[in-house]
């Protein structure tokens, strides 16, 4: 699990602790209609579930109104996915089919996935209090944490609720104002015109 590195396992099969699940479940009422990216030894019981290598959940459609995601997080060279791709899913679904959609994912404020499929789309996130967050490998706890600060990210309508249910487990931020707003170099260039006409 690496934040924008090569993956260095063979094994992508690093599953959601148990606490969140329960939280998404939660969440969402009880059920989660979609996991695109599940593998054989998931806690999540969605409703319908991409596994690879039978389904690439990349490919598949997204349509579903409930949708969690914990994206392999590394470069799958074999798949030729990156978390890039996973999050622009998570924008499009919810853009295009009114999808409530959370992704556990690395903190990575500095990289263009986050830039472009985050800050100015997602509606919220909640930066997990977990410096070590102990993800399941192979359906099992493994001990070790995560190498990363992780996120979940909302991209829907029920901020109140993200707040309510997330905001035990870390510091929730309302991303509304972001959207539709120049960001990063965007913004430097407009000032950078501005000030030299």
């Amino acid at each position: 699990m690496t934040a924008g590195r090569t993956l260095n396992t063979f094994s992508q099969d690093w599953g959601t602790p148990a606490k969140y699940v329960q939280a998404v479940r939660e969440f969402f009422g009880g059920h989660i209609d979609l996991d695109p990216c599940s593998n054989a030894y998931s806690i999540v019981g969605a409703r319908t579930e991409y596994c690879l290598p039978t389904h690439d959940g990349l490919q598949e459609s997204w349509n579903f109104p409930t949708i969690y995601v914990n994206p392999p997080y590394g470069i799958d060279k074999r798949y030729g996915t990156s978390i890039k791709k996973w999050l622009a899913r998570c924008a499009m679904a919810h853009t295009h089919h009114r999808s409530e959609v959370l992704a556990l994912v690395p903190v990575a404020t500095n990289t263009s996935h986050w830039k472009n499929y985050v800050f100015g789309q997602a509606t919220a996130v909640c930066f997990l209090y977990d410096t070590r967050l102990k993800f399941l490998v192979n359906g099992q706890n493994a001990g070790t944490g995560a190498p990363m600060s992780c996120a979940m990210i909302y991209w829907g309508t029920r901020l109140e609720r993200f707040f309510s249910v997330f905001r035990q487990f870390g510091a929730v931020v309302d991303l509304r104002n972001l959207k539709g707003q120049p960001l990063g170099e965007a913004v430097a260039n407009s000032q950078m015109r501005l000030a030299y006409g």
